[in-house]
């Protein structure tokens, strides 16, 4: 007569859990996604992981939707739907303040110059985060951004 052996699944033990990314939307991709309907942009913003952005994002954005509609380029109600998302985006962001060390990093040279204030001040944002570059990718449109954030180390979307 044959013994039964049992046989139990043998699971793996548990590492250290892996780093989430960081998703960092800069204002270009944000105005592209929303006001130029970027499939691209809007799909790299919905990407998993921890979105974070400045406080300027938001204020350029809302601008941008502001313009729009005062050069007719929208109407009231598209506004108002716009101005919406963008708030339902915030509530998603974990939100940055445009802080004193951020500006005083913002004065300072990037490797690709030259390179205007808000944007130095969206890279000096995503300097501050303090985490290693393989872990965040700078989600951006700006041909600027895009290049000082890969010569940093960052990945880009």
């Amino acid at each position: 007569m044959a013994t039964r052996r049992s046989r139990r699944a043998v699971r793996p033990e548990p590492g250290p859990p892996e780093p989430s990314q960081i998703r960092y939307v800069e204002s270009s991709a944000l105005v592209a996604a929303v006001l130029e309907g970027d499939a691209a942009a809007r799909d790299a913003i919905r990407a998993p992981g921890r979105l974070v952005t400045s406080r300027l994002t938001l204020a350029e954005a809302h601008r941008a939707v502001l313009r729009a509609r005062v050069s007719g380029r929208l109407g009231p109600d598209d506004e108002r739907r716009l101005i919406r998302g963008l708030d339902t985006f915030g509530r998603r962001c974990e939100l940055m303040a445009v802080s004193e060390p951020v500006l005083l990093r913002a004065g300072r040279p990037f490797p690709v110059e030259p390179v205007r204030t808000l944007d130095a001040i969206h890279l000096a944002s995503v300097e501050s985060l303090g985490e290693a570059p393989q872990l965040v990718t700078v989600v951006a449109r700006d041909a600027r951004v895009v290049a000082n954030a890969r010569a940093l180390g960052y990945d880009v979307a």
